[in-house]
């Protein structure tokens, strides 16, 4: 699976993602691109849009076009913290449909 990662996560979460082909926002060259314009340009490019952006399932139109978006639900954007969602995550990409967001959080 294609996979982008939010330039607001750590990119050393890229590497708790085996499998999978993961590039993030500022290798891309997108960093400080605003949300709306960087699901148009990762549409075609990614399946797969992974972010600590509570507000993006709100602020952008989710058409079936846009990549699906998990989101990750943590008190802070740290790899320690972030780390243990990891698993949830790769399950996660096993089922996510494009258009649609997967929130995973810590319980």
């Amino acid at each position: 699976m294609r996979v982008l990662l939010d330039e607001c996560l750590p990119r050393k979460l890229k590497f708790d993602l085996v499998d999978h082909d993961v590039k993030t926002v500022p290798e891309m060259g997108w960093a400080g691109v605003k949300n709306s314009v960087l699901l148009r340009l990762a549409e075609s490019r990614f399946d797969v849009f992974i972010t600590a952006d509570q507000n993006v399932q709100y602020q952008q139109n989710l058409s079936t076009t846009a990549p699906g978006i998990v989101l990750l639900v943590a008190p802070d954007n740290r790899l320690e913290t972030l780390r243990p969602l990891m698993p949830k995550v790769l399950t996660a990409l096993k089922t996510i449909q494009k258009g649609t967001v997967i929130r995973v959080e810590l319980l």
